[in-house]
C-alpha cells in the first residue's frame, strides 16, 4: 500500500488514516474543513500606531530587538512574565511588516482572547484593515492584521511572512501535533512566539536550534509580580477560609475571582458561597451567557466571579484580588498558577494586589510556582539597583 502525508497536518500513522471510495483521509484533522484564504499580494500602506502611553525602556529594548531579528531572518521566543506588556512589545515588529507590504498574523489558542485582542488592535492600527478569525466566524479571513485562533490556521497553507503565537503553553495548541502542524505549515516567513510560561521543549529547541530567547522579567508599570501566600487547611476548613477572605475583599470593594479546579467544583463552590455573598457569579467553558457575566464583572454588577481556567489568561481587570481554591488539584501545574497569579496588579494605577492558594496541603507544583515569581522579583529588584546608580 502506498504510504500517504496528510497535506493539512501531516500525519502518516496508518492507524489515524481512513479510506473513503477508495481515497485515503486523515482522521486527526477531519474536522479542520472549510474556505482557505488565498494568498494575494499586499500593497504598501501606512501603519501608524496610536498608543497613548509610552512603552518602559525594557518595552523599547525588546521591541527594537525583535524588529531587528524579523529583518535578519531569525525567530524569536519573548519569554516574559505577565503583565509585562507582550502586545505592546510586538507592536513595532507589526508595523514593520504591514508597512512592507507583507502578511500578518497574530495566533492564540483561545477564542475569547483572539476577541479581545482584535479589539485592542483595532484602537491601536486605526488606519488599517482588521480582522478576526475564529470557530463561527471566518466571514473575512484576509486583512493588513488577522487575529485568530491557533485551530483556525489550517485555513492559510504558506501564508504569513509574520506569523506571532501568544500563550504557547496554553490548551489546546500545547503539545498538540496537529495544530502545531497547522502553525508550521501557515508560516511563509518567520515567526514570534510568546509566553510567560514557554514549554521546556521550546526553549531547548531554540536553543539548539541557535534562534533568539528575549527575556523579560519585570511589568511594564515597574512593579513587582504578586508572591501568592499559601493556606492549608482540612477540606472543611478551606471553606472557612475562602469565605473570610472573600469578606474582607468584599468590604474594601474590591473585585475577586476565584479559580477553581473543575466545572463540577466550580458549581458546587458557587452554590456555597451564594450563601454568603449577593453579588456573586460562576463562569466556565459551557455557559453560554459567558460573555455577559464577565461583562457584568467588569462593569462591577457582580463582586466575585467563581471560575475556571477560562480566565487563567487574557483579562486585565482593576485591582483584581486572585483566590485560587483547592489548588494543590492535580490539574494546577505551575505554569498554571503563575498564569493565574499573573491576573493581580495589571493595571499601572492598581498595581498590586492578592494572590491566595487554599489547598489542604502544599504541593512541589505551588511552591516551583512562588519560586519563580520570587525569582522574577529579584530580577526586577537587581535591575532597579543597577538603573539607580546610572
Amino acid at each position: 500500500m502506498e504510504s500517504y502525508k496528510c497535506p493539512i497536518c501531516g500525519n502518516t500513522d496508518i492507524h489515524s488514516i481512513g479510506h473513503l471510495n477508495g481515497k485515503p483521509y486523515c482522521r486527526r484533522c477531519i474536522s479542520f474543513k472549510g474556505e482557505e484564504a488565498d494568498y494575494k499580494p499586499s500593497y504598501p500602506k501606512k501603519a501608524p500606531i496610536h498608543l497613548s502611553y509610552e512603552l518602559s525602556p525594557e518595552q523599547k529594548e525588546l521591541s527594537n530587538k525583535l524588529v531587528e531579528n524579523y529583518k535578519k531572518g531569525i525567530d524569536s521566543l519573548v519569554f516574559a512574565v505577565c503583565g509585562s506588556g507582550k502586545t505592546e512589545i510586538v507592536l513595532d515588529v507589526i508595523k514593520y511588516a504591514i508597512e512592507n507590504h507583507l502578511k500578518v498574523g497574530f495566533s492564540v489558542p483561545r477564542r475569547d482572547v483572539a476577541k479581545e485582542l482584535y479589539l485592542r488592535f483595532k484602537n491601536i492600527f486605526k488606519e488599517n484593515i482588521l480582522s478576526v478569525v475564529y470557530g463561527g466566524h471566518t466571514k473575512h479571513l484576509e486583512a493588513d492584521l488577522i487575529c485568530l485562533t491557533t485551530h483556525q490556521l489550517f485555513r492559510y497553507e504558506n501564508y504569513f511572512d509574520l506569523l506571532i503565537v501568544d500563550e504557547i503553553d496554553a490548551f489546546p495548541f500545547n503539545g498538540n501535533d496537529v495544530l502545531l502542524a497547522m502553525f508550521n505549515r501557515a508560516i511563509k516567513g518567520h515567526y514570534i512566539l510568546m509566553s510567560a510560561t514557554p514549554p521546556i521543549e521550546v526553549i531547548n529547541n531554540f536553543k539548539k536550534e541557535g534562534k533568539m530567547i528575549l527575556r523579560l522579567d519585570t511589568r511594564f508599570h515597574g512593579y513587582p509580580l504578586p508572591v501568592p501566600s499559601i493556606e492549608t487547611h482540612s477540606k472543611i476548613m478551606q471553606y472557612f477560609c475562602l469565605v473570610r477572605f472573600l469578606r474582607g475583599f468584599y468590604t474594601q470593594n474590591k473585585p475577586v475571582f476565584v479559580f477553581t479546579p473543575t466545572i463540577d467544583i466550580c458549581e458546587q463552590t458557587y452554590q456555597v458561597l451564594r450563601l454568603f455573598f449577593k453579588d456573586i457569579k460562576y463562569v466556565h467553558s459551557k455557559c453560554p451567557d459567558r460573555p455577559q457575566r464577565i461583562d457584568d464583572f467588569r462593569d462591577g454588577k457582580t463582586k466575585i466571579l467563581v471560575t475556571t481556567a477560562v480566565l487563567e489568561r487574557g483579562v486585565t481587570i482593576k485591582n483584581l484580588q486572585v483566590i485560587v481554591f483547592q489548588a494543590d488539584h492535580a490539574l494546577y501545574t505551575s505554569h498554571a498558577l503563575i498564569q493565574i497569579s499573573g491576573r493581580v496588579g495589571r493595571k499601572k494605577d492598581a498595581p498590586i494586589g492578592e494572590v491566595i492558594f487554599i489547598a489542604k496541603r502544599q504541593t512541589d507544583e505551588m511552591g516551583i510556582a512562588v519560586s519563580e515569581i520570587e525569582r522574577a522579583n529579584k530580577s526586577l529588584q537587581i535591575m532597579f539597583q543597577r538603573h539607580s546608580r546610572k
